[in-house]
């Protein structure tokens, strides 16, 4: 089993990649299927096939799936919507409205990946490929599980007490509904499904992320700081594709593209090698069917096996050290003047830019004081000294 994420800034041709990448595997024996997380939905028209809710034959060993986002969401949230809108309903809003109003932001990206993760529990496919919304949506998607479990282990187990101890007396004073057990159990179940998504494309045997760019200064620029934030929060990036890359020859306007793309190119290459990078050249027309798919595919990988995946990683790891220990934490590209760090009890929340990621220390660092952090070759390695007094202490 291998899952394959495409994301890169909207417009670039992730969709047309990872179609391409799924269409091709295929060709190759691989029982495949290709969803979208996409809320822009544009698989269907980019693959020449109409899609449904649940896995679509649409050539062979290739399969396709357009999320029922509303039916997914019936699956996983429906006691929890029906508590808002009783709520609501007691507040005495119009029930249309309600019914809006208790639709989540973002319902549909998340949904769309406890889809994924149930596509892959059914051990029914060789490959799943993802095709993600645009950096910004994902990467705040991929952080979710994470923050979600450090918010349902330290906030939500007090919130149900109180509400178990609460219910009786807000029952005799006021006509609002109080959350019932299966309300809560929505929640953690959710949460439950949530981190078996994080575990699944975190794993580094079986699942990655792939950047996918065109060789302009601000697409670059966005896929270099993907490439730092989906470190920040535990992925693996297996590759870079460079899509609509202009052949060289003809007339003074494209030598003129092409000259600025060699250069955008070589800003790749420096960024992100030793990764993969495969070049998509602009072809000469649309890339819709699984005909013209196969071409895009074939051109931009060659001889490369497209699901080929780097050898593990530890994109986080502690080490002894003479004076007490390192913590490494993988952020390539990083730089240090966008960089925070902060202790905060038994936890280091680390800030990169817009992106932050709240890290549990292990129990030996717990016990330590922070005693300096630096950048070295795109990790930042941060050491902890034993705290005298809680270290002898634990002794």
């Amino acid at each position: 089993m291998r899952v394959v994420l495409f994301t890169g800034k909207g417009g670039v041709g992730k969709t047309t990649a990872s179609a391409a990448t799924a269409t091709l595997a295929a060709g190759r024996g691989l029982k495949t299927l290709i969803v979208s997380t996409d809320p822009a939905h544009s698989l269907a028209d980019t693959v020449d096939c109409p899609l449904g809710p649940e896995p679509t034959e649409i050539d062979g060993s290739l399969y396709g799936q357009q999320i029922d986002a509303q039916r997914q969401f019936e699956r996983s949230w429906r006691e929890v919507q029906d508590y808002l809108r009783s709520v609501l309903d007691k507040s005495g809003i119009d029930p249309m409205a309600a019914e809006e109003l208790t639709v989540l932001p973002g319902a549909e990206e998340v949904l769309a990946l406890l889809e994924v993760r149930r596509q892959v529990a059914s051990q029914t496919w060789d490959l799943v490929v993802v095709d993600c919304a645009p950096t910004a949506e994902t990467l705040r998607l991929l952080a979710l599980p994470e923050a979600l479990s450090w918010y349902m282990d330290r906030v939500f187990p007090a919130s149900r007490r109180v509400a178990r101890a609460m219910r009786p007396v807000i029952g005799r004073v006021s006509s609002v509904p109080f959350p019932q057990d299966k309300v809560f159990d929505a929640v953690e179940r959710l949460h439950a499904e949530l981190a078996d998504v994080r575990a699944m494309l975190t794993d580094q045997t079986t699942s990655s992320v792939r950047l996918v760019l065109t060789p302009e200064a601000v697409v670059v620029a966005e896929a270099r700081r993907t490439l730092t934030s989906l470190s920040l929060y535990g992925y693996r990036v297996d590759g870079v594709v460079a899509n609509r890359v202009f052949p060289a020859g003809g007339d003074a306007w494209r030598a003129g593209w092409v000259a600025a793309q060699q250069i955008q190119l070589g800003e790749v290459e420096q960024s992100f090698a030793p990764l993969p990078i495969w070049l998509s050249p602009y072809r000469a027309g649309e890339p819709v069917g699984l005909e013209e798919l196969a071409a895009f595919g074939a051109e931009a990988y060659g001889a490369h096996d497209p699901l080929a995946l780097p050898p593990p990683h530890d994109l986080m790891s502690v080490t002894r050290t003479d004076a007490g220990f390192d913590l490494a934490l993988d952020l390539p590209l990083a730089d240090k003047r966008d960089l925070d760090l902060v202790r905060r009890g038994d936890e280091l929340v680390v800030t990169v830019g817009s992106r932050r990621r709240v890290l549990a220390l292990p129990s030996a660092l717990r016990r330590c004081l922070v005693d300096s952090a630096a950048l070295r070759e795109g990790r930042l390695v941060i050491s902890f000294v034993p705290d005298p007094d809680l270290w002898n202490a634990s002794l």
